[in-house]
């Protein structure tokens, strides 16, 4: 249903309404031999709506039709309102109708009605009405599904059509009959009811057009979401700001040296979870005032008064005749069809109470013929055998309280005498055949008390929403816990993988700038873009520190005196691998020194190419055999590299790829530790430079 335009909802129903009373007349004029086909007055007129149908007689004093008791009610007071309805209209809320009514500057007069009585604008019914009342003005029916018709007669109202158009498309599916009618005055109050009408159907009156407006009040259901939502929200949110914090935390505790693992980072720990808690607090004071919503509905609660007033009338009716027809309602039975069952009734042999009324979930006992029975009993105080049946015909429900009469018999009556059957003919070809039935009952030697029904529930605490941190919370918390967990669990592994895909990035870059076995060719090239690259960092930056400046000049002129001896500003013909290595690494460290000053002062020992070393080892304890180890970069600090492997000759004169610190010259004090600075002074002393 929910799927599905009001607009479409409501004017369907408008449709089975007006079928629902013109059916019913029909019915009347087959069952009292009306006239022939042809002579009947037309939909709407007076014949049709105001009078009781049968052979175009005038209905009988105890038995009015339904416009002319509607008439009468709104002579009374031009706002009548059903008793059939206490659960969704309570017909204490009149003076609040009658209210928006009197915004209009024009005599009203308004029937709320149940569904399938309330006919519809080809049902004839308000026209019936005005014909009884006699009066001018503008005529409104209602329903619980909302606004049924509306027709106006001797005034002029301007844009009550469209008026009626835009509420039936503008107002959602849980809006109340109040609300509808409060809608329909304010829209025919507006100047703009065309307009409104216009872009209403344009809204939500497509053949295709599937949706509605937004709900105006919190259902049980949304309710039930509001407290799994926030139970998802109060755990989720905070776990998982937590677990992921947390994470973080230990990943950079683990990038720290051994020596810190009782720094203050450590005691963070406990302030994650107070932050935890105090975020958890914070989501459910906000979802509390978000979700403040307490009861559903437009807040009209039945009274007392209006929860008997149907029983009362019933009752009442009963209590002087074993016949009762809602005369709210259109019905099917005329005067004579009404005294010979009556007739009939009292020539049973056990009392019998038919009861002619429609039964809804809306009514005082939400739709129970069982608790109507008990009720009509305790207010009648007389055992008797309560028959219920719709006034346009329909299933029939019995209900024994004290009779002697066989149970089995009653309840194995035939199927057209239990349910809804469109072969039986009229309700009263059905209720005579009823009568038939009954009067064939076999005696039972004991009286028959039913079982008493459930109380009906309270129409207060229907409409009392569960509080937002009941119900379906606990199953949000637990979902929320398992979401959070969920959750970290992708981060990790997204976190794994792009360091994963990072570091296989820099392995990339990384073997690109420093090769663990370069070629000849590479490192000329490489050495002569690396010192010229120095050389235009170096002369523009006027403003570094003299320590880094002096670091960056002496790298540079030590690079220029292994590869560029003749300083032609060409790499030099004989100029060794060991020699063109060298050179690279100082002039990356002087690069180094010129874009951060305070870079560290040594060589990654494993492979110099890496550049700077981001950590030295501290010495073994005294009397370890362990060699000691050296500064390494970033990289081999995670994962040690190879040793770089330059192109020369060995001890015995074979050429051949072997690590550095085997060749000869500066470079071979980085596998001792060397700094920077210790290599730029060998460089210097080996070309006799001081």
């Amino acid at each position: 249903m929910e799927a599905v335009p009001r607009a479409g909802v409501v004017l369907v129903t408008r449709w089975l309404a007006a079928l629902f009373a013109v059916g019913t007349v029909l019915l009347t004029a087959g069952g009292a031999h009306a006239a022939p086909a042809g002579s009947a007055a037309p939909a709407g007129s007076a014949a049709l709506a105001g009078s009781t149908p049968g052979a175009g007689s005038t209905p009988a004093a105890d038995a009015p039709s339904q416009s002319a008791y509607l008439a009468e009610q709104l002579r009374r007071n031009p706002v009548y309102i059903s008793d059939q309805l206490p659960r969704a209209v309570p017909r204490s809320t009149a003076p609040a109708f009658a209210a928006e009514a009197k915004r209009l500057h024009v005599p009203t007069y308004l029937v709320v009605l149940p569904f399938h009585t309330s006919g519809g604008p080809d049902s004839g019914l308000l026209a019936g009405i005005h014909d009884r009342l006699g009066r001018k003005g503008l005529y409104v029916s209602l329903s619980e599904m909302g606004l049924m018709d509306v027709q106006t007669y001797g005034v002029s109202v301007p844009g009550a059509q469209d008026s009626q158009t835009a509420t039936t498309y503008e107002m959602p599916m849980d809006a109340t009959p109040r609300e509808e009618f409060r809608h329909f005055v304010d829209v025919l109050t507006s100047g703009q009811a065309n307009q409104r009408a216009d872009k209403a159907r344009a809204a939500y009156g497509g053949a295709y057009n599937s949706h509605e407006p937004p709900a105006l009040h919190t259902s049980q259901t949304d309710r039930e979401d509001q407290s799994f939502l926030t139970g998802v929200a109060v755990t989720g949110v905070p776990l998982s700001a937590l677990l992921i914090a947390k994470y973080a935390v230990r990943r950079r505790r683990l990038r720290r040296e051994e020596g810190e693992a009782g720094s203050p980072g450590g005691r963070r720990w406990p302030l994650l979870e107070l932050g935890a808690l105090a975020l958890a607090g914070l989501l459910a004071f906000t979802a509390s005032r978000v979700f403040d919503d307490t009861t559903t509905g437009d807040g009209s609660v039945p009274t007392a008064a209006d929860m008997r007033a149907r029983v009362d009338r019933v009752a009442e009716g009963l209590r002087h005749d074993p016949l009762y027809v809602d005369p709210e309602s259109p019905s099917s039975l005329d005067a004579g069809r009404r005294a010979e069952l009556r007739k009939r009734i009292g020539a049973l042999p056990l009392p019998v109470l038919i009861a002619v009324v429609p039964t809804s979930t809306d009514d005082e006992s939400q739709g129970d013929e069982d608790r109507l029975a008990k009720a009509l009993h305790d207010r009648l105080h007389r055992d008797a055998l309560f028959v219920f049946t719709e006034p346009t015909g329909g299933g029939i429900e019995i209900v024994n309280y004290g009779t002697p009469v066989d149970s089995a018999y009653l309840y194995g009556r035939p199927r057209d005498l239990v349910y809804a059957d469109p072969t039986t003919g009229p309700l009263g070809s059905q209720l005579d055949k009823l009568v038939t039935y009954l009067s064939k009952a076999p005696k039972s030697p004991h009286a028959v008390q039913p079982y008493p029904p459930r109380p009906a529930p309270d129409p207060a605490a229907e409409q009392r929403l569960p509080g937002l941190f009941s119900g379906d919370f606990r199953a949000g918390l637990f979902i929320g816990g398992l979401a959070a967990l969920l959750l970290f669990g992708l981060v990790v592994a997204v976190w794994a993988l792009a360091r994963s895909l990072a570091r296989g990035r820099a392995r990339s870059l990384a073997a690109a700038a420093a090769p663990v076995q370069p070629l000849q060719s590479w490192l000329r090239r490489t050495a002569r873009e690396e010192v010229a690259a120095l050389t235009g960092e170096l002369e523009p930056a006027t403003d570094l520190p003299e320590q880094a400046r002096r670091r960056a000049w002496e790298c540079l002129d030590a690079a220029a005196l292994l590869v560029d001896g003749d300083s032609d500003g060409l790499i030099d013909d004989d100029a060794t691998p060991a020699s063109l290595a060298c050179a690279i690494v100082l002039a990356r460290a002087g690069r180094a020194a010129v874009r951060e000053p305070s870079a560290a002062a040594h060589i990654c020992h494993r492979n110099p190419l890496h550049g700077t070393a981001v950590e030295r080892a501290p010495k073994p304890p005294a009397g370890s055999r362990r060699a000691p180890r050296g500064p390494v970069c970033a990289a081999c600090l995670e994962t040690p590299g190879e040793i770089l492997r330059l192109y020369g000759a060995d001890g015995s004169g074979r050429q051949g790829y072997g690590p550095y610190p085997q060749h000869p010259g500066p470079l071979a004090s980085l596998a001792k530790g060397a700094g920077i600075d210790q290599l730029t002074r060998e460089v210097r002393e080996s070309f006799g430079v001081h």
